[in-house]
C-alpha cells in the first residue's frame, strides 16, 4: 500500500511539472509570436483603411445585397474636394456590395444604418489603386463624408 501511495505522489508531481513546462512554452510561443508581429508588422490595406462614425444612424441596416441611396463628399487628404453628391443636389444609388463602387466603399458602407453618417479613409488599394482618375492622382488615398439616406 505505501509503494502505491509513493508511486501515485510521483505521477502527481511529474503530471504537475509537465503541465507547468506546457503552460511556460505556450507562454513563450505567445511571446515570440507578438514580438515577430511587431518586428516585421503585415503590410496591408486593411491597416490605412479607416472607418468613423460621425452620426450613428437609427433606420434599417445597410448589407451585402442591400440596394442603397447616399449623399457624399470626396476629398483627397490635402482637402482638394474631387466629387459631391451633394453640389449636384443629387444622391448616389448603387447596390452594396456588387463592385459597383470602389471597394473602400463596400467595405465602409456596409453596417450603416439609415440616417448615419461616416467618415471613410481609404488607402489607394481599396480606392483607384495606381491609375489616375479625373482630377484623382494615382496612388491616392480618398476621404469620403458619406450619408446613408436610404435602403431598398
Amino acid at each position: 500500500m505505501r509503494q502505491s501511495l509513493e508511486q501515485f505522489f510521483s505521477l502527481a508531481k511529474k503530471s504537475k511539472s509537465q503541465m507547468l513546462s506546457l503552460r511556460m512554452k505556450i507562454r513563450i510561443q505567445a511571446a515570440l509570436f507578438f514580438l515577430f508581429v511587431l518586428v516585421f508588422p503585415i503590410q496591408s490595406a486593411e491597416k490605412d483603411f479607416q472607418i468613423i462614425d460621425l452620426v450613428v444612424g437609427k433606420g434599417e441596416e445597410a448589407f451585402s445585397g442591400s440596394y442603397v441611396t447616399v449623399h457624399y463628399v470626396g476629398k483627397l487628404p490635402n482637402g482638394t474636394k474631387f466629387d459631391s453628391s451633394r453640389d449636384r443636389n443629387r444622391p448616389f444609388e448603387f447596390n452594396l456590395g456588387a463592385g459597383e463602387v470602389v471597394k473602400g466603399w463596400d467595405k465602409g458602407i456596409k453596417g450603416m444604418r439609415v440616417g448615419g453618417k461616416r467618415k471613410l479613409i481609404i488607402p489607394p488599394e481599396l480606392g483607384y489603386g495606381s491609375k489616375k482618375v479625373g482630377n484623382i492622382p494615382a496612388d491616392s488615398t480618398l476621404i469620403f463624408e458619406v450619408e446613408l439616406l436610404k435602403i431598398y
